[in-house]
């Protein structure tokens, strides 16, 4: 059973797949695996993984093509990480089991063409969410919000607050990523949203356009300012961007089941589960 717990809706899983295809090839150049497609990031920012090929009509994949493209992986440096769509692709699972690697579920919820968003949640003042620019003062700390968020995983209130917030930004105010993020948001490939108290960004969150489609990613609270409905908020800005600005399919993957029932709360419904392929934690020898 899948977080949809339906037939698949093969039109708009179709749509998500070309999607998955198109996004890291603006960053990336590909290598050829036959039944897989290797992404490798030129360049600065988050490295990519291998997917299932766009299209492929050849022999189902295979433990080996899995194993080829984990061997290259090592050669390059790269995570050895391979992503897809449960219902897009389900005989690769088996293949990535059998080649030694430990597979993560993930819910995917969507917004389709015909899906109406829930209404912004009301947030007390002198809270502020809102779409930055290129060169807005808060861009630092808008990618350093979810930075934090993600190392401190879960939704109940966390330590880390307006002191860490400061170093994070400044971490990537040096590291050339609020420059990186910058240039895709002048481009229009990223829409950067933040919610924002008395000039403290307290979550933020992205969304890729690519045509008609765009995945929310990366949304995440300052552990500090959690349990304030700021995520909902900060998605619901993001989902307006996108549809004012013609995407009519939105779409994100959730940690887990408890991350995917506030999304749902935005308007979003389940439909597919992503799933991401890793090998298993190296186990520590215990002491004698």
């Amino acid at each position: 059973m899948t977080s949809a717990d339906h037939d698949p809706d093969r039109p708009l899983l179709d749509e998500i797949e070309r999607y998955y295809d198109a996004v890291p090839r603006g960053a990336a150049r590909t290598e050829d695996f036959g039944p897989l497609t290797l992404f490798v990031r030129e360049g600065a920012g988050w490295p990519y993984y291998a997917r299932p090929t766009l299209g492929h009509t050849g022999p189902a994949v295979t433990a080996e093509d899995v194993r080829r493209v984990l061997e290259r992986q090592r050669e390059l440096g790269a995570p050895e990480a391979f992503e897809w769509v449960a219902e897009q692709n389900p005989e690769l699972r088996a293949a990535v089991e059998a080649a030694g690697l430990t597979v993560h579920e993930h819910p995917l919820l969507v917004l389709g063409p015909q899906d109406e968003a829930a209404p912004a949640p009301g947030l007390s003042e002198p809270v502020e969410v809102r779409v930055l620019a290129a060169d807005a003062p808060e861009l630092a700390a808008a990618i350093a919000a979810p930075d934090l968020a993600f190392a401190d995983p879960g939704t109940a209130v966390g330590p880390a607050g307006a002191a860490e917030l400061a170093r994070t930004a400044a971490k990537f105010t040096a590291d050339g990523t609020a420059e990186r993020i910058a240039g895709r948001i002048a481009s229009g490939t990223t829409v950067l949203a933040a919610a924002v108290e008395d000039g403290t960004v307290l979550c933020a969150g992205q969304h890729n356009p690519v045509g008609p489609v765009t995945e929310v990613v990366g949304v995440g609270t300052l552990p500090s300012a959690r349990r304030r409905g700021l995520g909902l908020a900060v998605t619901a800005a993001l989902v307006a961007h996108a549809r004012a600005h013609g995407v009519r399919t939105v779409f994100l993957s959730a940690a887990d089941e408890d991350v995917a029932r506030i999304y749902r709360r935005a308007g979003f419904r389940p439909f597919a589960t992503a799933l991401i392929a890793e090998p298993a934690p190296r186990q520590e020898p215990t002491a004698q």
